[in-house]
């Protein structure tokens, strides 16, 4: 290893842009590469996010269409073949949010719906927020059980 064969690592020298308002000789001196006059040229401008010169923004361009309900609720469905493919592998006879959290059917925020696709033969007991109701018609004609959960705990009454 010499000297003259020295290098800086790969990825450790980022090269800034030109630097502009440094003297005429430069290049970018003068205006430092601002154009003349206008709002553009001074301290302290700043466009919005979309912002395209004057021209119809693309989010005013694209046509709207339809309504987005604030209030609505989403529910990770599962189906009574999952239900039925779990006590098949694995003897489990009780579901509830845990049961589907831990088995990777849900996540711990999700609501959880059960709906009818499949058939069960098992008697199981099924706690969920929601079911269908040919899903609540097969598992209790199977023999099990079905269980609402409240989908928020209510506040103590102090």
């Amino acid at each position: 290893m010499k000297l003259h064969t020295l290098k800086p690592a790969p990825g450790s020298i980022k090269r800034e842009g030109k630097r502009v308002g440094r003297g005429e000789g430069s290049g970018k001196g003068g205006t430092a590469a601002r154009g003349h006059k206008g709002a553009g040229s001074r301290s302290g401008t700043s466009t919005k996010r979309g912002f395209e010169g004057g021209q119809m923004p693309l989010y005013r361009r694209i046509p709207k269409f339809g309504f987005k309900n604030l209030n609505r609720v989403e529910y990770a469905g599962i189906n009574l073949d999952k239900i039925q493919s779990l006590v098949t592998e694995k003897g489990l006879t009780s579901f509830d949010l845990a049961t589907f959290i831990n088995n990777g059917l849900t996540s711990k925020k999700d609501l959880v719906k059960v709906l009818g696709r499949g058939e069960i033969k098992a008697a199981v007991e099924v706690k969920a927020h929601a079911f269908s109701e040919a899903a609540k018609k097969s598992i209790e004609a199977a023999g099990g059980s079905v269980v609402i959960v409240p989908t928020h705990t209510p506040k103590a009454d102090n």
